[in-house]
């Protein structure tokens, strides 16, 4: 079984790799989009030794690697999960020897490492040359970062799956999905960092999924989290994997027993 999955994650790999030149343009648009931040947080700091728990040159790098870790952690398995249920595919995933939720999660790792070695790691070595980024020292650093990293695909791909999964039930949820997508950035703190929040609304986000897809492996990348924070924030990303399990297992066993296919 495990060498069938890895066999599904090599098949999107090369895929992935067939049109890999439609993604040099995204790097591109990565870069500004990192250069108008750079900007602005260079303004609002305005000389300020550090903000929410950030120095100016931290926040750059929080920046940087945030936006270039998406590019890994992003996927369209949930677009991919609606499609299959419209057209009536799903009908034939599910006599498969294999188990359809699992396959989607495999496919969107596939996708996730060749964005990592085409897209992210490239990403970032350019913006390296052109904005002050600033890369931990240490081993140990980068190793909870990679396996936070990682803890972060999987989170933010089981939010797919959910997604996903809903079209079963509302049989048309483009805009869920377009909802999902935005609430992502937002709250994930890939667009302003949690601490920046208000109180009331960092109390809420500590109890939602997001923090654990893009702030909390950003945080520990520069240093905003050390030492026994970094291992609470591993937890909580250990926790949130797990608590997601149950949703999608649910909602996988009610879909099963009330399938019904639009198109084929």
């Amino acid at each position: 079984m495990f060498s069938m999955y890895a066999e599904i994650i090599r098949i999107r790999f090369l895929t992935m790799l067939a049109y890999r030149v439609n993604y040099y343009s995204g790097i591109v648009v990565y870069s500004i989009n990192i250069g108008a931040y750079y900007f602005l947080w260079n303004a609002i700091y305005g000389g300020q030794p550090s903000m929410g728990g950030l120095t100016a040159q931290q926040m750059v790098t929080y920046v940087a690697i945030s936006w270039m870790a998406r590019a890994f952690y992003f996927n369209n398995i949930d677009q991919e999960m609606a499609m299959d249920i419209k057209q009536g595919k799903v009908a034939i995933e599910m006599i498969r020897p294999y188990n359809y939720v699992t396959v989607k999660l495999m496919q969107g790792f596939g996708e996730g490492i060749f964005r990592l070695l085409f897209f992210s790691v490239p990403g970032m070595l350019i913006v390296s040359f052109i904005f002050p980024i600033y890369y931990p020292d240490s081993g140990v650093t980068w190793s909870w970062y990679l396996l936070s990293l990682m803890i972060s695909f999987v989170v933010n791909t089981q939010i797919n799956l959910i997604t996903g999964l809903l079209t079963f039930f509302f049989y048309n949820n483009e805009g869920i999905m377009r909802a999902k997508r935005v609430i992502v950035d937002l709250f994930s703190g890939l667009i302003l960092p949690i601490s920046f929040y208000p109180e009331w609304a960092q109390e809420i986000l500590k109890y939602l999924p997001f923090q654990a897809i893009s702030y909390l492996p950003g945080m520990i990348f520069t240093g905003g989290m050390v030492g026994e924070k970094v291992h609470t924030a591993l937890l909580i990303q250990f926790v949130w994997v797990i608590v997601l399990l149950l949703p999608i297992w649910l909602m996988w066993w009610r879909a099963r027993k009330s399938v019904v296919i639009q198109g084929g």
